[in-house]
């Protein structure tokens, strides 16, 4: 349950029934007005919510602003309401200060939701694909993966949690021209291996990482020299085969350890074998969006605001990875149905998005509004202040398992998810493994695991770490109030998190709900409280408090543990 928004809501509707009643009553000149704004202030010190309707509305009424709001706090009706006082501030704002009983109904939601609080339903959910990572099967994933990985399982997860129907997609790059470099680039490792180095040639563009030399390595232990009698193109086939056997459950598992599990992967050789990439084109075409030139079909992308055209269908007859993808586009909108796809990828992709969604135009599947791209920024590893490129274990460059041999999983996605992905990011390596304060995810998981230490504590001693009915209504301190506020934020966070496509707001949301739990716990008594009765309703606040971090933490994928 939402209870910003519900009291957001109510604040809205009391000053507009207010504004009503002092129209009818003649304190008010008769007029339409503007409906009321109402907003949480940065500075809670005069009400927990703000409008600045009187301003708004003045020249409607032909009165001063501050008269205007003094009119509608004497005739506003509170009893029975969220909200405890409606005062005037300044120039006109109307203030109003949420009652005690908010305060107690975050909390019994909270306990009534259990692990469900902070999720929403709406009424009508979109099915939604996030498509992340689908990183080329051709090697090692690397430090823009991790960072891609985060943020769309991330988005996934709060846009899931928002209300909508969300799948997970990662597609995988099986065809085309990294391909055949791959199979060529295994291929001369292997004739190496067989005939001596000197003998074999390696291709100047081709893979030269050890992991080439790796597959080759296991694909000679595997069929020995027989494949040398083979074409080359049969040869290369069974090795691009026998590579993606190695390479994918390598990235499965590697995605497996980083805590991300996919609904889907999805092959662009299905495509091609489908024959759905042809037909693509063939609709395009049907269409009147192309032409041939040269022996090579294009797509007159220039036509619908693009820089120029696109080739479709080399003059050799082979299709571009342009002409795939958008066929596994209109797959996902055509085929499967989906109402809005989102595609995490790099920045340097930028100039992909706007043809794409013009393709997608041309097909009728309105892409400019339907498919969205969130582009992300560069990520620079540090390690006292310097650039770290290399891995020390393998003296290579990094790669995603490289990263978590070295920190853990839990530091990685908070780091990685702990700024917009429209910012680049400096990820430090000396603070993701420090045990302190100054290392985010520490801070807030350490404030779970205290909490959790407090209820063993108390629990050795004979007090109930869960109290049967605690009175809510005793908690009124400032510390206490303020927590509980932070508590009721979570439902707000995620819906904002999910409409935004910025799933770093829950870090930042973590961090203030666990700075707002060590000020309580400095400033308020717990097994000294002044009363058992107290005592009790600051156990059941700790509890809350727990779940709710726990829940935030989960969003991106962060563990809660229970001790540290």
């Amino acid at each position: 349950m939402n209870h910003i928004l519900i009291a957001e809501q109510q604040a809205r509707e009391l000053i507009a029934q207010a504004c009503r009643r002092a129209m009818a009553a003649g304190a008010l000149p008769q007029t339409e007005p503007a409906e009321p704004q109402v907003e949480i202030p940065k500075d809670i010190k005069n009400g927990d919510y703000a409008s600045g309707f009187a301003m708004q509305n003045a020249k409607r009424f032909a009165l001063p602003p501050r008269t205007v709001a003094e009119t509608v706090c004497a005739h506003m009706e509170l009893e029975g309401s969220l909200f405890s006082s409606a005062e005037v501030a300044g120039p006109g704002f109307i203030n109003l200060r949420l009652a005690h009983r908010w305060f107690e109904e975050v909390l019994a939601s909270i306990g009534a939701e259990g692990a469900d609080y902070g999720k929403s339903r709406k009424e009508r959910p979109e099915k939604v694909m996030v498509e992340f990572v689908s990183a080329n099967p051709t090697g090692p994933m690397h430090m823009g993966n991790a960072r891609g990985g985060v943020l769309g399982d991330s988005l996934a997860e709060v846009m899931s949690r928002a209300g909508d129907e969300v799948t997970r997609e990662f597609y995988v790059n099986d065809a085309g021209h990294q391909i055949e470099k791959f199979g060529q680039s295994i291929d001369a490792r292997y004739r190496q291996l067989v005939l001596g180095e000197e003998a074999v040639e390696f291709p100047e563009d081709g893979y030269h990482g050890d992991d080439i030399r790796e597959i080759a390595r296991r694909f000679l232990d595997a069929r020995g020299t027989a494949p040398m009698e083979l074409t080359e193109e049969e040869r290369q086939e069974e090795l691009v085969r026998f590579g993606l056997e190695v390479n994918i459950p390598k990235m499965q598992a590697d995605l497996g350890r980083y805590k991300i599990h996919y609904d889907n992967w999805f092959y662009e050789s299905e495509l091609h074998k489908s024959g759905y990439v042809a037909e693509t084109v063939d609709e395009l075409t049907r269409r009147g969006h192309t032409y041939e030139q040269d022996g090579a079909l294009w797509l007159r992308t220039s036509a619908m605001g693009a820089e120029k055209d696109d080739v479709l269908r080399r003059a050799n007859g082979f299709y571009t990875y342009f002409a795939a993808d958008i066929a596994y586009h209109r797959n996902k909108f055509e085929k499967r149905g989906f109402d809005r796809v989102i595609n995490i990828w790099g920045a340097d992709h930028h100039g992909h998005v706007a043809r794409l969604q013009y393709a997608l135009d041309a097909l009728g599947l309105d892409g400019s509004h339907r498919l969205e791209i969130v582009l992300m920024q560069l990520v620079r590893l540090m390690r006292d202040g310097e650039v770290v490129r290399m891995s020390k274990r393998t003296g290579k460059a990094i790669s995603l398992s490289d990263l978590l041999d070295e920190i853990s999983v839990d530091a990685a996605r908070y780091f990685f998810n702990s700024r917009a992905h429209d910012t680049h990011l400096e990820f430090d390596l000396g603070l993701a493994v420090r045990r302190d304060s100054e290392n985010p995810v520490y801070y807030v998981q350490y404030a779970h695991a205290r909490i959790c230490s407090i209820l063993r504590a108390l629990e050795q001693e004979g007090i109930c770490a869960d109290p049967a009915a605690p009175d809510a209504a005793l908690l009124t301190a400032e510390p206490e109030l303020d927590l509980i506020r932070e508590l009721s934020r979570l439902p707000e966070e995620i819906r904002l998190a999910a409409e935004s496509r910025e799933p770093s707001r829950m870090n930042r949301y973590a961090a203030a709900l666990a700075a707002a739990f060590h000020r309580f716990y400095t400033e308020c008594h717990i097994k000294n409280a002044a009363t058992p009765e107290l005592r009790d309703a600051r156990i059941m606040l700790c509890r809350r408090t727990a779940s709710v971090i726990a829940a935030a933490l989960s969003t991106f994928g962060v563990s809660a543990p229970e001790h540290m």
